[in-house]
């Protein structure tokens, strides 16, 4: 473990999470592995006593200032670790700097609101320690405040995990905190817009042909074609050609024909990243020429979301994460709308953990691949493109005829382009 490495990724990959994470870096001003408090000692041993919390204080000595500050904003949330009391740590009370430690396994909560915590955390961390601290207090423990108190959601920095706490919890929030919920929704959409738009929408650029072409324009201006073709009017006292006939490329299109992509996305809990960016990759997609997309959200019941695509904040706002999962149901549904087979992406984005019929599930897409409907069967549609799927059911899918993986939104913008050029 060196010096400048942050504590907050060792304790993310332990087999049994420690007391505490995420310290910082060396050349963050302070705390593990640098020189920014009042006390002396040994850098190592302090940034493991940060690392593994009250424990190792006697081995590894007391902490003070700045240092102790950060101890006890780790100590408010991993403190909170059931695996604790499972593996024996009596947590004893004692004061630090900053917010009030709340030491003590069964002496109740620390009185430490989650405003208060979050504002010691933006000003002792760094920020890519901040985050992980933010992601660990809504999904590791559930601390439902983040995203629910209006004082918390005033300051919080907005991210992808903040948006998914969002999504989970809105229908606990009364309407002034949707408002500043909607924030962070917004914020974090206009990012994810802004990185995936140039990539979808170069998926779908047309390339040079050698062909000629009649459409005049400077970047089909073809300079070899036209300076062969006008040699005859070159004036060599003057050094100049005169050009007579211009010569352009034509381009290859590859939305020759109209073609559909219906976008079926499971709002079950564990797919929150693939519903926003399946929201973003809809609407980056949505109005390019010879293309028509379709966008459906289901659990147990299917809403058809086409109508909000141009206003993915608006679409997120309307998901409702969470509930059963009747896969074959919304691909019935899915199947309806198809209106050229064989001109049509059919992708279906779910863990494919089905509650409805299977059976019914596996005849559908086989009756659509019979057809010429190319089908997608995605476990994962987002930047990390990490599938978690029911296996079984994924490979009777495959066996039907279902083109089955994941992907990431650029990736499923290249796979419907070429099959729109007839790759």
């Amino acid at each position: 473990m060196s010096d400048d490495e942050p504590a907050a990724e060792e304790h993310g990959t332990a087999a049994a999470p420690a007391p505490h994470a995420g310290t910082g870096t060396a050349d963050d001003g302070g705390g593990a592995g640098g020189r920014g408090d009042d006390r002396g000692g040994d850098a190592g041993l302090e940034r493991w006593r940060l690392i593994l919390g009250e424990p190792a204080e006697r081995p590894a000595g007391g902490l003070a200032g700045r240092a102790a500050a950060r101890d006890a904003a780790l100590e408010w949330l991993y403190g909170r670790d059931p695996d604790l009391a499972r593996r024996g740590v009596r947590r004893a009370r004692g004061a630090g700097g900053g917010a009030e430690r709340g030491r003590g396994a069964g002496h109740g909560p620390s009185a430490v609101t989650a405003v208060d915590w979050l504002d010691e955390v933006h000003r002792l961390f760094p920020k890519e320690t901040v985050e992980r601290l933010e992601r660990d207090a809504v999904e590791r423990y559930g601390i439902e405040e983040i995203v629910t108190d209006p004082a918390v959601l005033e300051r919080v920095e907005p991210s992808a995990t903040l948006l998914k706490a969002v999504l989970r919890t809105k229908h606990l929030m009364n309407p002034e905190v949707l408002r500043l919920a909607r924030r962070i929704v917004a914020e974090v959409v206009r990012h994810l817009t802004e990185r995936l738009r140039p990539e979808i929408r170069q998926a779908f650029h047309g390339t040079r042909s050698r062909r000629p072409g009649n459409r005049q324009v400077a970047r089909n201006f073809d300079f070899r074609a036209t300076v062969r073709a006008n040699l005859a009017h070159y004036r060599p006292r003057e050094k100049r050609l005169l050009i007579e006939k211009p010569h352009f490329h034509s381009r290859t299109a590859r939305h020759l024909d109209q073609w559909q992509l219906v976008l079926l996305v499971d709002q079950s809990g564990s797919m929150a990243g693939s519903v926003i960016h399946s929201a973003v990759t809809a609407a980056c997609l949505w109005g390019l020429p010879g293309l028509k997309t379709r966008l459906v959200a289901f659990d147990t019941s299917v809403v058809d979301l086409t109508g909000d695509v141009t206003d993915p904040v608006e679409l997120l706002m309307r998901v409702q994460l969470g509930g059963g999962t009747d896969i074959a149901r919304a691909v019935d549904y899915g199947a309806g709308l198809v209106e050229n087979p064989r001109r049509c992406v059919f992708a279906v984005v779910s863990d494919f953990h089905e509650g409805g019929d299977p059976y019914r599930l596996v005849r559908t897409v086989r009756g659509l691949v019979e057809q010429g409907t190319t089908v997608l069967g995605l476990a994962a549609l987002d930047e990390d493109a990490n599938p978690a799927y029911d296996r079984e059911l994924g490979r009777r899918l495959a066996d039907a005829g279902a083109h089955m993986g994941a992907m990431t939104p650029g990736q499923l913008a290249v796979f419907v382009a070429e099959r729109l050029a007839g790759r």
